[in-house]
């Protein structure tokens, strides 16, 4: 498998940046335990090319930090 040198949009494909996604959120069909959907949903917009990890990971931050809400899971446990 070939290293990445770079998780910017502007130095990668979108085949990348999904396989990035993929390879980071673990199963990408969500089979684990059902949480990957909404995680593959948050990072929608930078497998798209239209927003860079780092924003929205301090995005979620920001929002887990204020308790304001995130990205729908299920299968978690995890409410709003």
């Amino acid at each position: 498998m070939e290293q990445i040198k770079s998780l910017l949009i502007k130095d990668t494909t979108r085949e990348e940046r999904e396989r990035i996604v993929a390879e980071s959120v673990g199963s990408i069909d969500g089979l684990c335990d059902g949480c990957s959907p909404g995680l593959l949903r948050m990072y929608e917009d930078y497998i798209e090319g239209r927003r860079e990890l780092r924003e929205i990971n301090g995005e979620f931050r920001a929002r887990y930090m204020s308790g304001a809400a995130g990205p729908d899971r299920s299968g978690c446990g995890f409410t709003e």
